[in-house]
C-alpha cells in the first residue's frame, strides 16, 4: 500500500471539495485524516517539541558551547520531515525579536509541510509576570495582582493583549489560565502565578482570562490539573505529594476547574503530583529505589475517571513538561510514555532541546511510543482517540484550512507596531496600579511628601535578584511626571552580606526610607536562613530610622506574605511582581508592578488593590504559620 503524505492528502479533499475543515463540526473528514496517517504519524502527533538550545560539543571534541536556536539548522529540519510532531513549544531561548519569531514558526510549518506533516500548533507559557517566554512582548502583571484588582474584567483585559500579541507571531496556544488555588503560603513554585487562595475567586478571574485569550482565536489552557497551589515542593525538581481527599479537592481545587470546562475550556494541563488518597498504584524509583505514587500525568483514575467521566471534559489533556524532575527522576522513558498515554493523555511535552543527548531523545520517545503501540502495551484506538482530539482542536481553530506559512511584510510590520506597544504598556500599567495593595499606614508615613533637598533611600533586599534598574526607572518617570523637586535625590542601593553597615548607616541619614523586600519562599522571610540575610537587616534598620525621628514604608515586590513580617514598619505596600530592569530606555519592556509601587510611594499613584489571599501570621522562626523554614 502506498502511503500518500497525510498534508497532501488534505489539500486534495479540500480541492476536490469532498472537505471543508473550517465547518467546525465532527465529522468523517478528520477521521479520513486519521486513516491516512501512519503509526509513526499518530505517535508525533501527540507530542510537542521544543528546541530551545544547540550543543555544538556534540559535533566536535572542542569546549561545549551552546547557542540559542533562533532558526533552524539542516539537523533539526531533517527531524521535523521524519517526525510530524502535532505542536512545537517557544521559549525565550527562541524569540529574540517579532520578525525573527515570525520567520522561525514559518521555518517550522513550511519543513513539516515539506515532509508531509499536518499544520503544527505553536504554544507558549505566557502567563504574564512571572511566567512569559516572549521578551520583547507585554509582560504583564501577574496573576495575583490581578487577583488583587478586585475585577476579573482585568483578567480578560490582560489576557486580551497577550493573545493579541501572541497571534501577531504565528502562536496558536497558550499554556495559560493558571487554575491552581494558592492555599499553601509555602508554595514554592505557584505562588504569584495563582490568582487567589479562594476556589470561587480564582474561578472567575480563571473564565474571564480564558475568554480574553478565546476573544483573540488564541486556546487556553487550564493547568495545574487536579491543583498544585497545596504544595511545598516544586515539581521540576523533586516529586510533590498531596494527601487531600477525592472530596476535599472537589471542596476546593476543583472548583476552579469545573468552571473553566463548563465555559469552554479547550486543553487541560496535567500536574506530576502524587495524590496517594485518589490514585494508589505505586512504582519503583529509578533513582531512589523507594516506592512512589503514580502522579496525576499518569492517573487513569485523576485523568479518565475524574476528568474526563466525572467533570465531563473532553477536550486535549496535555501532560507538564516530561523533563520536570518529577518525572525524570524516578520513571524510565518507556514508562513515562505508556503511563501518560493510558492514563488518557493527548499531547505529551517533551523534554526541551539543550544539547545532543536530549536532541537524540526527542526521536527516541517517538521510536518508543510507536513500538509500544505495536506490542500491545498502548492501544491504537487509544492513540487514534487522542489523535481526533488533537485534531478537532486545529480543525476548531482554522489551523487544518492553513496552506501558505510565508512572511509577509504586512505581518512583520503590524507585529512589530502592535507587539509591546504603548498602548498595552499603558493597559498594563492601570492594571497595576489597581492592584497595589495598602495593608498598613500609620504615622502618615504613605505616601512621602518629599521636600527641596531631600534624600530618599530605596533599599533592595538581598532577594530582589530581578528589580536592578528599579530606582533609575522611577527616578526617571517622576521627573516626567514632574512630581519630584528637581534638586532631591534618589539615592538606589541593594543590600548585600558586605554593606550590611553601610546600608543601615544610609538609611539613618536619609530623610525617607523606602525599603523593598522580596519573598519567593518562606525562608526569604528568616534571618537565619541564607535566603533571608536581608530580612535582618530590615529588622536593624526599622528602628534606627524611628530613633532618628523618621518613617519607614515597606514595598513588598513578590509574595505578600511579608506584609506581617515587618510589625514596626509605618506603612506596607503589595506590589506581586517585580521583573528584570536592567536599562532605562523608551524600548525597555518591563512588568509595572514595583515600578507603579515606588511611584505610588511618592504620591504619583494611587493604591487601589485588595489582598487575594489570606495573610497568616508567622511563628517564632518568621515563617507563616505552620510552614518549615526549610521549604
Amino acid at each position: 500500500m502506498i502511503k500518500i503524505p497525510i498534508f497532501l492528502m488534505m489539500v486534495f479533499l479540500m480541492i476536490s471539495g469532498t472537505v471543508s475543515l473550517a465547518e467546525g463540526t465532527e465529522s468523517d473528514e478528520l477521521k479520513t485524516l486519521l486513516s491516512g496517517m501512519t503509526l509513526r504519524d499518530k505517535v508525533a502527533q501527540m507530542m510537542i517539541a521544543s528546541f530551545r538550545e544547540w550543543d555544538f560539543a556534540a559535533e566536535s571534541d572542542e569546549q561545549p558551547l551552546r547557542e540559542n536556536i533562533t532558526e533552524l539548522n539542516e539537523t533539526i529540519r531533517e527531524m521535523l520531515r521524519r517526525n510530524h510532531f502535532g505542536g512545537i513549544l517557544l521559549f525565550r531561548e527562541n524569540c529574540v525579536d517579532a520578525e525573527q519569531t515570525l520567520r522561525l514558526i514559518s521555518d517550522y510549518q513550511m519543513t513539516n509541510q515539506a515532509g508531509g506533516g499536518l499544520p503544527q500548533i505553536f504554544f507558549t507559557d505566557h502567563e504574564g509576570g512571572r511566567v512569559n517566554r516572549i521578551p520583547y512582548s507585554t509582560q504583564g502583571v501577574g496573576n495575583m495582582a490581578l487577583g488583587a484588582t478586585g475585577s476579573p474584567e482585568n483578567a480578560r483585559a490582560m489576557s486580551a493583549i497577550f493573545g493579541e500579541e501572541l497571534r501577531m507571531l504565528g502562536i496558536q496556544a497558550d499554556f495559560a489560565p493558571v487554575m491552581d488555588v494558592n492555599n499553601n503560603p509555602g508554595n514554592p513554585v505557584i505562588g504569584v502565578r495563582a490568582f487567589s487562595d479562594d476556589p470561587e475567586t480564582v474561578a472567575a478571574f480563571g473564565c474571564a482570562y480564558m475568554e480574553g485569550l478565546h476573544s483573540q482565536g488564541i486556546m487556553a489552557t487550564l493547568k495545574h490539573f487536579p491543583g498544585h497551589g497545596n504544595t511545598d515542593t516544586d515539581s521540576h525538581t523533586g516529586f510533590p505529594l498531596i494527601s487531600s481527599t477525592y472530596e476535599e479537592l472537589q471542596a476546593c481545587e476543583l472548583i476552579p476547574f469545573r468552571a473553566a470546562i463548563e465555559a469552554g475550556a479547550d486543553m487541560v494541563m496535567t500536574a506530576h503530583i502524587q495524590y496517594p488518597q485518589i490514585e494508589t498504584e505505586t512504582y519503583t524509583s529509578i533513582s531512589t529505589g523507594k516506592t512512589v505514587f503514580l502522579p496525576a500525568t499518569m492517573s487513569k483514575t485523576l485523568l479518565t475517571d475524574i476528568l474526563r467521566g466525572d467533570l465531563g471534559f473532553d477536550g486535549v489533556i496535555v501532560s507538564d513538561s516530561l523533563d520536570m524532575g518529577a518525572v525524570t527522576d524516578n520513571f524510565s522513558v518507556e514508562d513515562t510514555i505508556r503511563l501518560t498515554i493510558n492514563a488518557g493523555a493527548d499531547l505529551l511535552i517533551l523534554p526541551g532541546v539543550h544539547d545532543a543527548n536530549l536532541f537524540r531523545l526527542t526521536d527516541a520517545y517517538v521510536d518508543t511510543a510507536v513500538r509500544l503501540v505495536e506490542s500491545g502495551e498502548i492501544s491504537e484506538a487509544q492513540i487514534d482517540e487522542s489523535v481526533l482530539r488533537i485534531l478537532r482542536l486545529k480543525q476548531k481553530y482554522g489551523i487544518l484550512d492553513q496552506t501558505d506559512f510565508h512572511v509577509t511584510e504586512e505581518q512583520i510590520a503590524r507585529a512589530k507596531d502592535g507587539i509591546g506597544s504603548a498602548a498595552h504598556q499603558a493597559a498594563e500599567w492601570q492594571i497595576a496600579e489597581k492592584a497595589l495593595t495598602l495593608w498598613k499606614n500609620e504615622n502618615n508615613a504613605f505616601p512621602l511628601h518629599v521636600q527641596a533637598g531631600e534624600k530618599t533611600l530605596i533599599l533592595f533586599a538581598d532577594s530582589c535578584t530581578r528589580c536592578s534598574g528599579a530606582g533609575d526607572l522611577v527616578r526617571q518617570l517622576l521627573e516626567e511626571k514632574q512630581e519630584f523637586p528637581k534638586d532631591a535625590e534618589i539615592l538606589v542601593m541593594k543590600n548585600t552580606r558586605e554593606n550590611a553597615d553601610a546600608c543601615i548607616q544610609a538609611a539613618k541619614e536619609a530623610d525617607h526610607v523606602i525599603l523593598v523586600h522580596s519573598v519567593y519562599k518562606p525562608a526569604c522571610m528568616n534571618p537565619a536562613a541564607e535566603a533571608g540575610f536581608s530580612s535582618g537587616v530590615f529588622d536593624r534598620i526599622i528602628p534606627a530610622v524611628h530613633e532618628a525621628g523618621k518613617t519607614v514604608i515597606v514595598v513588598s515586590c513578590m509574595l505578600p506574605y511579608d506584609a506581617v513580617r515587618f510589625p514596626d514598619a509605618d506603612a506596607v505596600l503589595l506590589t506581586y511582581w517585580s521583573t528584570a530592569l536592567q536599562e532605562v530606555a523608551e524600548s525597555t519592556l518591563w512588568s509595572a508592578n514595583l515600578p507603579a509601587g515606588l511611584l505610588a510611594c511618592f504620591g504619583a499613584c494611587a493604591a487601589e488593590g485588595t489582598s487575594p489571599v489570606k495573610i497568616p501570621a508567622l511563628d517564632d522562626h518568621h515563617m507563616p504559620a505552620g510552614q518549615n523554614a526549610e521549604n
